[in-house]
C-alpha cells in the first residue's frame, strides 16, 4: 500500500508535460529568475542519469536478451529516424548553422525518461519503454557524438571526440555508479533495501522532472532575444522532427507486424528524445553559438505536448 507522500509523488512525475510548458512560460516572462542554472546543467544531467542507474539490477540486462529483436529493432531505429530526419528538415527549412546544429544534436540524442511516463498513459508497453529508453542511452554514448560529426559535419568541423568525453562523465559514470550502489544494495538487510528503493523509485522521477524542467527553463530564459529572432523556422523545424520520429515509429513497427502495445510503445520512444541532454551538449561544445541550445529547449515542450495528445487518445483505447 503506497503512502500518501508517494502518490503525492507519482502523480507529479506523471504531469510532467504541465510542469515543462509552465517552467518554459515562467521562464520567457521572468527569465532573470532562471538564469541562475546554467552553470549547472551538465551537473544536473548528470544526477538524472545517476537516479536511472539507482533503478537498474543487472537482472534487467538479461531482460533484453531475452527480447533482442524488438530491442534492436526501436534502438536502430531511435538513432536511424530522429537523426536524419533532424538534417532533412534543417536543409528543407534552410536553418542557420547553429539552429541546424541544435536540431541534429537533439536528433541525435538517445530516448527520453519522460517517455516510460507517457507510454504508461498510453497503455503501451511500459516494461519494453524502460528497456529501450535504458539501451538507447547506452548506444548513445558512441552514437551521438558519431551522428552529430557525422551529420552536423556539413555546417562547421565538429569534435566527435570532445563529444564522447561529455557522453562519458554525463551519462556513462553516473548511470554505472547508479547501478554499482544498487547492486550493493543487495548486502544490507532485506526491510531496509526495501525501503531504500522504494523511495528512490518514487523520488527519482520527481528530482528528473524538477532537473528537466530547470534546465529547459535556463536554456530559454537565457536565449529569449535569439528565439524571438529565429520565429517560426525554429518552431516549424522541431515540431516536423518529433512528428515525424512519433509517425514513423508507429508505422513501421505495424509495417513490420507488430501489435498495438508495442508500436505505440517504439514510436513513442523514438518521437521523445532527451532534450536535457541535447541542451547541455550544445551548451559545453557549442558556446559561441547562441542558437545551439536553443531547438533543445523547443524541443522538450514539442516532445512532451506531442506525446501527451497521443496518450489521451491511445488511453482511451482499449
Amino acid at each position: 500500500m503506497l503512502k500518501v507522500w508517494q502518490r503525492n509523488c507519482i502523480k507529479i512525475a506523471e504531469w510532467f508535460p504541465l510542469w515543462i510548458v509552465t517552467g518554459c512560460l515562467w521562464a520567457w516572462w521572468q527569465p532573470e529568475a532562471w538564469l541562475w542554472f546554467q552553470p549547472y546543467i551538465a551537473v544536473g544531467l548528470g544526477v538524472i542519469m545517476l537516479g536511472m542507474g539507482l533503478t537498474l539490477r543487472l537482472a534487467d540486462f538479461s531482460a533484453v536478451l531475452r527480447t533482442p529483436k524488438i530491442i534492436a529493432i526501436g534502438v536502430f531505429m531511435q538513432f536511424a529516424i530522429m537523426p536524419l530526419a533532424a538534417y532533412f528538415w534543417a536543409r528543407v527549412l534552410d536553418l542557420e548553422a547553429g539552429l541546424a546544429i541544435g536540431l541534429i544534436l537533439v536528433g541525435s540524442c538517445p530516448g527520453g525518461t519522460a517517455s516510460n511516463v507517457i507510454c504508461y498513459l498510453a497503455r503501451a508497453n511500459v516494461a519494453l519503454s524502460v528497456l529501450l529508453t535504458l539501451c538507447s542511452t547506452l548506444a548513445a554514448v558512441v552514437m551521438t557524438p558519431l551522428l552529430t560529426q557525422w551529420l552536423a559535419g556539413a555546417y562547421l568541423p565538429i569534435d566527435g571526440w570532445g563529444l564522447f568525453r561529455s557522453m562519458l562523465v554525463v551519462v556513462l559514470i553516473p548511470l554505472l555508479a547508479g547501478l554499482l550502489i544498487n547492486t550493493a544494495l543487495d548486502r544490507i538487510q532485506q526491510h531496509k533495501r526495501h525501503a531504500v528503493r522504494a523511495v528512490v523509485h518514487v523520488v527519482g522521477p520527481v528530482v528528473s522532472v524538477i532537473v528537466i524542467v530547470l534546465v529547459v527553463g535556463s536554456i530559454m530564459a537565457g536565449n529569449k532575444a535569439a528565439i524571438s529572432l529565429a520565429g517560426p523556422k525554429l518552431f516549424a523545424s522541431v515540431f516536423l522532427l518529433h512528428a515525424t520520429g512519433f509517425s514513423l515509429g508507429y508505422l513501421v513497427m505495424k509495417w513490420l507486424g507488430y501489435g498495438k502495445a508495442e508500436s505505440r510503445t517504439v514510436s513513442i520512444e523514438v518521437g521523445m528524445q532527451n532534450s536535457g541532454l541535447g541542451a547541455a551538449l550544445a551548451k559545453t561544445h557549442f558556446a559561441s553559438m547562441a542558437m545551439a541550445p536553443v531547438p533543445a529547449a523547443i524541443s522538450a515542450v514539442f516532445h512532451c505536448l506531442i506525446g501527451s495528445a497521443l496518450a489521451g487518445v491511445w488511453g482511451r483505447r482499449r
